[in-house]
C-alpha cells in the first residue's frame, strides 16, 4: 500500500464558488518504490512536481476562502493530470533525466500506482464537486500549476499562462485582468488545454460542464515564499473578479 494517503485536503469551503485542485503539488515517493533512481536534487526539479504552487495553493485557500486538494505524491510516481493509460503518465524519462524505477513496469505495478495515488485524488475531487451540487452551491474549478522558466533550452517569456479548451468563458476573463494586471500572459502557452495532453480539468471541470481554469505560474516568481504569497494575493483579488464577471455575463453555472 502506499505510505499515506494520495491527496491532501486544506482550507474550508465557506459559500464561494471556487474549488482549488492542485495536481503536482507535492515530491513523496511510496517508500517500495525507493527513490526511482532519481537522486534528491533531480526530484527537486520541476520534473518531480510543480515548483512553488504548494506554497501558493494554500495561501490561496485561506485567502479566498476555499478548498483546496493537492496530489502529494511526485508526479515522478504517475502524472495525476493524465489519463489511465496515457503515454506520459509514467514517464521513463523526464527533460533529459531517466527514470529507472519507471522502465520494464508490468501492468500489476501501473494498475497499483493507479489504484494507489490516480484514483483516490480524482474521488476526492469528485466527492467535493457532487457534494456541493447536491446543496446546489454554483462552483467553478481552478486548477492551479507552475512551469519551468527554461524548456529544452528555449526561454519562456510568459509569467503566467491561461489555459482552455472547450469552455473558455471564465479563462478569457482571467486572461485579460491578467493583463490588466502589467503581466506578460500566455494564452494557452506555455501549454495549451486539451482532453488528451489533460485528464482534471476534462474530468471534472468539461465533463461536469462547471466553469473552469487552468492557471500555470512561471516557477521563478514562486519559488520563494514572498512570490508565493505575492502570487496568492494577486488570485485572491483577481478570481472573484473574473467570477462576478461571468455571472453577469453568463448568469452562475451555465
Amino acid at each position: 500500500m502506499a505510505a499515506k494517503a494520495s491527496f491532501a485536503v486544506y482550507g474550508h469551503d465557506t459559500g464561494g464558488p471556487f474549488v482549488l485542485v492542485s495536481d503536482h503539488a507535492g515530491q513523496a515517493i511510496p517508500p517500495l518504490l525507493g527513490d526511482l533512481g532519481v537522486s534528491a536534487a533531480e526530484r527537486a526539479r520541476h520534473i518531480g512536481w510543480d515548483i512553488g504552487i504548494d506554497g501558493v495553493g494554500r495561501a490561496l485557500a485561506d485567502a479566498l476562502p476555499a478548498v483546496l486538494i493537492e496530489q502529494v505524491y511526485s508526479r515522478l510516481v504517475i502524472d495525476c493530470n493524465r489519463a489511465p493509460g496515457h503515454p506520459t503518465s509514467i514517464v521513463r524519462e523526464s527533460d533529459g533525466t531517466a527514470v529507472p524505477g519507471n522502465h520494464g513496469l508490468c501492468a500489476q505495478d501501473i494498475a497499483w500506482r493507479e489504484q494507489e495515488i490516480l484514483h483516490p485524488y480524482h474521488d476526492r475531487i469528485r466527492q467535493e464537486l457532487a457534494a456541493r451540487a447536491d446543496r446546489g452551491q454554483p462552483t467553478a474549478v481552478v486548477a492551479l500549476h507552475s512551469f519551468t522558466p527554461v524548456m529544452r533550452g528555449k526561454a519562456r517569456p510568459w509569467h503566467a499562462g491561461v489555459l482552455h479548451n472547450r469552455d473558455s468563458r471564465l479563462a478569457h476573463i482571467m486572461l485579460d485582468l491578467l493583463r490588466q494586471d502589467g503581466l506578460t500572459v500566455g494564452d494557452n502557452e506555455p501549454y495549451a488545454l486539451t482532453e488528451t495532453s489533460d485528464y482534471t480539468i476534462p474530468l471534472h471541470g468539461e465533463q461536469r460542464a462547471l466553469p473552469h481554469i487552468e492557471l500555470e505560474i512561471r516557477q521563478d516568481l514562486i519559488a520563494r515564499p514572498d512570490g508565493q504569497a505575492e502570487w496568492a494575493d494577486r488570485l485572491a483579488r483577481l478570481l472573484p473578479m473574473a467570477w462576478r464577471d461571468f455571472c453577469d455575463r453568463y448568469g452562475d453555472n451555465t
